[in-house]
């Protein structure tokens, strides 16, 4: 079972991989742009106790910094999948989506 296609991979039922990508830079001038798909490099993951069921991607793409959120509705996955993620900074988002994550279920 692939990090794309894994039934945890949602929040209340709403499948979300590849995440919704936004413009990190407030002062670039195509601030509020978005992007979709398995696009750009993993650079950083946010991931904390006080948010259980968010992570938060940044990545580079065409040389800017895109930032995406994973919502999922199952904690204690969400923290398996912060891991995994911290695990594959540097590796492309399109090669993170499939990650082998038969080991979850």
């Amino acid at each position: 079972m692939n990090f794309r296609e894994h039934p945890l991979m949602c929040y209340r039922g709403m499948r979300n991989w590849p995440p919704v990508w936004i413009q990190r830079d407030p002062a670039y001038k195509l601030h509020g742009k978005k992007l979709r798909g398995e696009i750009g490099v993993l650079k950083r993951v946010l991931h904390h106790l006080d948010m259980p069921n968010e992570c938060f991607l940044i990545i580079d793409h065409g040389g800017d910094a895109w930032i995406g959120a994973l919502m999922i509705d199952n904690w204690a996955f969400c923290a398996q999948i912060g891991d995994v993620l911290q695990s594959h900074i540097g590796h492309s988002i399109k090669e993170i989506g499939g990650i082998d994550l038969a080991f979850t279920l």
